[in-house]
């Protein structure tokens, strides 16, 4: 006799990742494909969106196919992907150019300057919106293609993220969740949590804006096309999915007020639920992925990025062994101070042409002090981030850690370190695949997220640890602003030797 079960398959910014779950949230199976982003020219993030399926047709027959599989049956599936990301294609939903990323990729700098003045200033967006303009925002990405890749604009007749492609290409259906919406900005209207026309056809007047639904809301059956590429049974559901990071916080149950879940990736990511809209100048007050809830979020633009350009630039140890070395190096890492601002900044500090700084270098420092200062530095980005967030009007009473990266037990010992924080370690650290799961399976019947994946584990700060990085930190929070013009002339003399697009 059969066990109903559902997929859940993620988009990450350097791999996809998809699990096969029994519907009573025992993990069957599980797999993962590698890839890279494109970097075309200093600030250009992007990626062929024939990747995002084809990597989940391959992780999908491959969990089919797993030994422990052939006694389930699949009942639904889930999708989420990294966001919010532009991809634009024409009317029959065929690709025109590789996708631009989120806030890693901060091209539209210009773009954003000029539409904050033309709407009327940053506090009229975010009144509007729940969030200004900043790299992270869809909108000065479409003005983007619109002033340096005009054909292209011309041609574009809807707008995907990968979740909501992946849920195309199973389904057929056009549309796009709540929540990625509201990362739309100035496109979207937080109160009315629809398109806020206006504004959306001064940036995009031939786009036709995909209709929205929640990201359990089921968006059609898997067609036979969809069927023969993957191997899922045709006609079964498909939830609508949303971005990585919500579809973290769900894995994990991070839902209620004063929830904030800490999402360990290539980028660190925070998600606070509140119990009503908030809104800060340099964080984003966003649509949550349950119809009712509310976020204020930030995200840095590199965490688990740096300690992997790290791994690569050394050539040598994998995370096993620099892990064992930075937890040689004592706090602080023997002097060395780090800002992580590897690919500029998106929250708190909204800066695109911010920039990597290593202080305190000396010969005698080893790859383990290396190691672990930039365990420090996104610990401290962390902290900042934090604060900015209770000052806007966020209350945090738990820390839920997930991601990759939680499964380091320094990395997180760390963060609670450094913030003072206790950070609740759960079950399973799985991620965005297993929230996409499990709305997958909500979909179809009754799921507790708690029993699938309840806390095993706390890790606590250690007090004489936070004393001393409270002096640490207070260094950290001078090297920014005492380095920033210097990072700023350097970001422009990056830019002057950048590839400028050029459409046939």
């Amino acid at each position: 006799m059969s066990t109903a079960a559902v997929v859940g398959v993620d988009i990450g910014t350097s791999s996809s990742k998809g699990v096969l779950v029994a519907t009573d949230g025992r993990v069957i199976a599980s797999a993962t494909r590698e890839h890279r982003v494109e970097r075309p020219a200093p600030g250009f993030v992007e990626m062929d969106a024939r990747i995002w399926w084809d990597e989940f047709a391959a992780i999908v027959r491959e969990l089919l196919a797993a030994e422990a599989a052939a006694q389930m049956e699949v009942v639904a599936v889930g999708v989420s992907g990294m966001g919010p990301c532009v991809l634009v294609t024409d009317a029959a939903g065929q690709p025109l150019r590789p996708a631009i990323l989120y806030g890693v990729d901060t091209r539209a700098t210009a773009q954003i300057e000029r539409l904050t003045e033309q709407l009327g200033g940053a506090d009229a967006i975010r009144e509007r919106c729940g969030s200004a303009l900043s790299t992270q925002a869809v909108g000065p990405k479409l003005a983007w293609l619109a002033d340096e890749e005009p054909v292209t604009a011309a041609a574009a007749r809807r707008l995907f993220m990968p979740s909501s492609w992946l849920g195309y290409r199973l389904t057929g259906a056009y549309y796009l969740d709540h929540h990625s919406a509201s990362q739309c900005t100035p496109m979207h209207d937080a109160a009315t949590r629809d398109w806020y026309e206006p504004w959306a056809r001064i940036i995009a007047p031939d786009l036709e804006l995909p209709p929205l639904v929640w990201p359990g809301d089921i968006v059609g059956g898997v067609t036979a096309a969809a069927a023969a590429e993957t191997g899922l049974p045709a006609g079964i559901p498909v939830i609508a999915g949303t971005i990585d990071a919500w579809s973290e916080a769900l894995s994990v149950g991070a839902q209620n007020d004063g929830d904030l879940m800490l999402m360990y990736g290539t980028t660190m990511f925070l998600v606070n639920t509140v119990p009503s809209p908030v809104t800060s100048p340099t964080l984003w007050g966003t649509v949550g992925a349950l119809p009712g809830t509310h976020n204020l979020a930030g995200g840095m633009a590199t965490s688990g990025a740096i300690t992997a350009w790290l791994r690569d630039l050394f050539g040598g140890p994998g995370y096993p062994e620099l892990i064992a070395l930075a937890e040689a190096s004592p706090l602080g890492a023997n002097g060395l101070l780090m800002l992580p601002y590897f690919a500029g900044e998106r929250t708190p500090i909204p800066d695109a042409d911010a920039r990597g700084v290593i202080a305190g270098l000396t010969v005698t420092h080893t790859q383990g002090d290396l190691y672990r200062a930039a365990l420090e530095a996104t610990a401290f980005g962390v902290r900042h981030n934090i604060e900015v967030m209770e000052a806007a009007g966020g209350r945090i009473d738990r820390i839920v850690a997930v991601g990759g990266g939680a499964q380091a037990a320094l990395w997180t010992q760390i963060v609670s370190d450094v913030t003072g924080r206790p950070q609740a370690i759960p079950s399973l650290v799985v991620g965005a695949s297993l929230g996409a799961a499990f709305l997958a399976a909500s979909s179809v019947g009754p799921a507790d997220i708690d029993a699938w994946n309840p806390m095993v584990d706390v890790r606590e700060p250690d007090a004489d640890a936070t004393r001393e990085y409270d002096a640490l930190y207070a260094l950290y929070r001078e090297l920014y602003p005492a380095t920033a013009p210097i990072a700023h002339a350097l970001a422009e003399r990056q830019r002057s030797g950048a590839r400028v697009p050029v459409e046939a």
